[in-house]
């Protein structure tokens, strides 16, 4: 083990012992009763079954099968989970092969972050993630259950699900994704169509021709955002099927790897192993699922989630723990953004299996851990396949399927995992630099403020930008606006900075996994509605921002620094405002929320 990652997860077990200790207990004590359909009042367990054929109810009640509950995300909104369609009917058809039962326990809330990009809607995603969580609850709170079966893959809704199931640690859970779409047209070639839009050089139509032969297909996204980034952290942490990540919706491996999903879970009962989640995802697993996300370049969007996800577990974790792994840990993937190559080309590649087997023998993570799988986190160093109509495992070949996409721990594209903590008098920030060239890490230039995405988008269209600027988006953060992503800022920023400009940007508010080759200093807190540095920001102060040495400085007079007065949150984003498309129903949520480090967690 190598002694930064050793270094980090001491402290971490150190740091959360107390509250660790305080959550064992809790399921420990949950998973100590009877089960339910013995413990229950008659009238409790008639309710549950009532729907069930006759022979499962005999099977639950009378022979204490054990019994499955389901949680599901599907919505054919949602590309990625439009296959989740037939999942019920196969997962049944399994759990009755294997002599059990299933329901399905409840659905949760699914939003597409890519049709709400820049509208009010955007403002319900990040708290998405919460009621998600909240949802889950209320599906496994009948119960009944000896185990679950989480269906999901995008944004919010894997950390939500994620968040849910560890309320219900007392249980084992297996997740079962649905794979990405076919490859269409490449990411490089969408963006660019997107900046030549931007610029007024193709209209609207080119631009749909465009974003529809990208976007085309049931499956994820190809490119390496947070939804495909969930994929990798949860094969890291052995909550899926090994393997199972990045397989095609309809390929045939696809049923196979999902009706193995059952047979997992049911090893991992008290029958069996005896290994529910909240054991299961220990301090060791934690800092496993961030090691993998560093490595590979992933979404910024977990420096929240994640740490939400670790609290849920009774673990605490922060970004200079983040900070001091990207330090130690190399970058062995490159994938769109911080790459050409798409996810199905990562996947050609080794894909996940050959990135954590990189980083095992290495000594990047810790091999010790629990999985859904009984082999341990080494089986998902091997890739699956169907032999003789029976799903096998395969060791890779030694050597990268493509070096310019996976390379190996001794060779990195990068000694470091490409993301920087930046400290100073505007706040704590992160930045990912594994896509932003060299000579961009340090941008010294005078502010220019905004208060909205909307603003600076008008200011560019105006053609009011120009010369080398910082842009400052401020009001962006959990309590300001329900910390909305700025994707719609990408594209005049790279046209700006295609121009020879220096320019970068930062703010309380989140950019994703699709941050890139724009220097983003990103998720700055305290944010400014929480009267945080970025609101006594003004036009043409002298801002730098510096990943090399990783700090986040307005050059103003310490003295006049101090004195100014914080700008005051704009009036149209103030709760009594927040009205249109649900957002007045999330007022609670803003009003209670922790900030961005804290993992903007709504709940205790």
């Amino acid at each position: 083990m190598k002694a930064a990652v050793a270094e980090v997860t001491a402290r971490i077990v150190a740091r959360s012992a107390s509250r660790r200790a305080a959550y064992l207990s809790r399921i420990d004590k949950l998973a100590q009763r009877p089960r339910g359909s013995d413990r229950m009042g008659c009238a409790n367990v008639a309710h549950a079954f009532a729907a069930l054929p006759g022979t499962d109810k005999i099977r639950v009640v009378e022979e204490r099968s054990p019994h499955i509950g389901l949680i599901t995300a599907y919505n054919d909104m949602l590309s990625a989970h439009q296959p989740y369609e037939s999942y019920p009917a196969l997962l049944r058809h399994e759990a009755h092969h294997q002599g059990a039962t299933l329901q399905v326990a409840g659905g949760v809330p699914a939003m597409c972050d890519g049709v709400t990009q820049g509208q009010p809607g955007m403002e319900l995603s990040l708290f998405s993630r919460d009621t998600i969580a909240m949802a889950t609850a209320i599906g496994l709170s009948h119960d009944v259950f000896d185990g679950a079966l989480m269906l999901g893959v995008c944004d919010k809704i894997v950390p939500g699900l994620l968040i849910g199931a560890l309320h219900f640690g007392h249980l084992p859970c297996v997740f079962v994704p649905a794979g990405p779409m076919g490859s269409g047209l490449s990411n490089q070639a969408k963006g660019k169509m997107r900046e030549l839009y931007t610029q007024g050089l193709v209209g609207r139509e080119e631009l749909m021709i465009a974003e529809s032969a990208a976007y085309h297909g049931p499956g994820t996204c190809t490119f390496y955002g947070t939804a495909n980034s969930n994929q990798m952290l949860l094969e890291a942490m052995g909550l899926h099927v090994p393997g199972a990540a990045f397989v095609h919706p309809y390929d045939e491996l696809r049923e196979a790897l999902t009706r193995e999903s059952v047979r997992s879970l049911l090893a991992m009962m008290p029958r069996g192993r005896n290994l529910p989640i909240g054991k299961l995802v220990d301090e060791k697993v934690i800092v496993n699922a961030m090691v993998a996300l560093l490595a590979t370049g992933g979404s910024t969007n977990h420096l929240i989630h994640w740490v939400a996800v670790a609290r849920a577990a009774g673990i605490q974790i922060d970004w200079t723990d983040f900070a001091d792994l990207s330090a130690a840990v190399p970058l062995l993937a490159r994938v769109y953004p911080n790459g050409s190559a798409d996810v199905n080309q990562f996947q050609a590649a080794g894909g996940p299996g050959r990135v954590l087997r990189e980083l095992l023998d290495a000594g990047y993570l810790h091999a010790d851990v629990g999985t859904a799988n009984a082999e341990g986190l080494r089986a998902y160093t091997r890739v699956p396949a169907i032999e003789n109509e029976h799903l096998v495992w395969h060791d890779l070949p030694q050597a990268s399927g493509d070096p310019a996409i996976i390379r190996p721990a001794d060779e990195p594209f990068s000694a470091s995992g490409g993301l920087k903590l930046l400290t100073g008098n505007l706040g704590r920030a992160v930045i990912k630099i594994s896509a932003v060239p060299d000579d961009r890490h340090v941008i010294e230039a005078p502010a220019r403020v905004f208060d909205s995405q909307e603003a600076l988008l008008d200011s560019y269209a105006a053609g009011e930008l120009s010369g080398d600027f910082i842009a400052v988006v401020r009001f962006q953060g959990p309590s300001a606006n329900g910390m909305p992503e700025l994707h719609k800022l990408t594209p005049p920023m790279s046209v700006l900075q295609g121009k020879g400009f220096k320019v970068a940007l930062v703010t309380d508010g989140r950019m994703s996994g699709a941050s890139g080759k724009v220097p983003a200093a990103i998720h700055v807190s305290p944010e400014a509605s929480a009267g945080g540095p970025l609101a006594k920001v003004r036009d043409g102060d002298l801002l730098r921002l510096d990943a090399v040495a990783g700090t986040l400085e307005a050059l103003v007079d310490a003295a006049v620094w101090d004195a100014r007065e914080a700008a005051p949150l704009p009036p149209e984003q103030s709760l009594d405002n927040a009205f249109g498309l649900g957002r007045e129903l999330f007022g609670g949520m803003r009003r209670n929320v922790t900030c961005a480090e804290e993992g903007a967690c709504t709940w205790l």
